[in-house]
């Protein structure tokens, strides 16, 4: 099984583990007399069973990333940790350019002016280097995801 795969088979049984959740919970109480629509017993085993091989699934994900070479001096994970750091700056200096970019506008000149304490260009242009960086880096992560075999 391909790295992709894994983390294909992951998100799946995620959504699973969520869809179960809901239909458990639908069905944890009933009117006296009545039967569950589901029985939340065997839907508990199921989470169960799901869990437990999501955890094995995700072990071997993670010794994969820590196994593999990304470039000369990171490991995957090494990578997967600075890319996921490159994106949450990017959306940080992206909301703080937003808002420093909002106007406020004046019906008179006696009211307060209202001004930006922040370079919203440079900060821009940081956001704009900073989704560059993001997408080259996760095009090779994506790439060798479907090149490496999951350990």
């Amino acid at each position: 099984m391909k790295l992709a795969e894994a983390l294909i088979a992951r998100a799946d049984y995620q959504k699973r583990i969520e869809q179960l959740k809901k239909r458990i919970s639908m069905n944890l109480k009933i009117q006296e007399g009545e039967e569950p629509a589901e029985d939340p017993n065997a839907m508990l085993a199921e989470l169960d069973g799901i869990m437990k091989e999501l955890t094995i699934l995700i072990k071997r994900i993670n010794k994969t990333n820590s196994s593999i070479q990304f470039d000369e001096t990171r490991t995957l994970a090494d990578a997967l940790a600075e890319r996921d750091q490159i994106w949450d700056k990017r959306l940080m200096l992206g909301k703080f350019a937003e808002e420093a970019s909002v106007r406020n506008d004046r019906y008179s000149r006696t009211e307060i002016k209202i001004i930006s304490t922040v370079d919203v260009k440079r900060i821009q242009k940081q956001v704009d280097q900073l989704s560059k960086k993001f997408r080259e880096m996760d095009t090779k992560i994506q790439g060798l995801n479907w090149s490496i075999d999951l350990i």
